[in-house]
């Protein structure tokens, strides 16, 4: 009985607790690495582009030029902002994947 139980925290370990200290690790180390013009998502919902980079804090720009300061800890997830090239790519791969075959009678 004793066996099984181990067993199970050992599974519970490797499937639930291991990925999730992970991704946290992750997300820390994106957060260190915050740099003006990043586009990120707070922990409440909010959709911007960062405009300023403090020690403990960050300033998000929203739409029309308002400017929130929140901790980095309410940063909840980061995009790179994009450059011109791989813009470029999406869209390229985008109607690639869009197009339809040709009809052949």
């Amino acid at each position: 009985m004793l066996v099984m139980m181990v067993l199970m925290f050992v599974i519970m370990y490797f499937v639930l607790i291991r990925p999730q200290k992970q991704r946290q690790k992750e997300l820390e180390n994106r957060i260190s690495k915050l740099k003006k013009g990043d586009n990120v998502v707070t922990t409440a919902g909010m959709h911007g582009m960062v405009a300023n980079v403090k020690e403990r804090t960050v300033v998000i720009k929203f739409d029309n030029n308002v400017k929130i300061e929140f901790d980095k800890a309410a940063v909840a997830s980061i995009e790179a902002k994009e450059t011109g090239d791989s813009k470029e790519e999406t869209a390229e791969e985008e109607t690639e994947e869009t197009a339809e075959p040709a009809k052949t009678t």
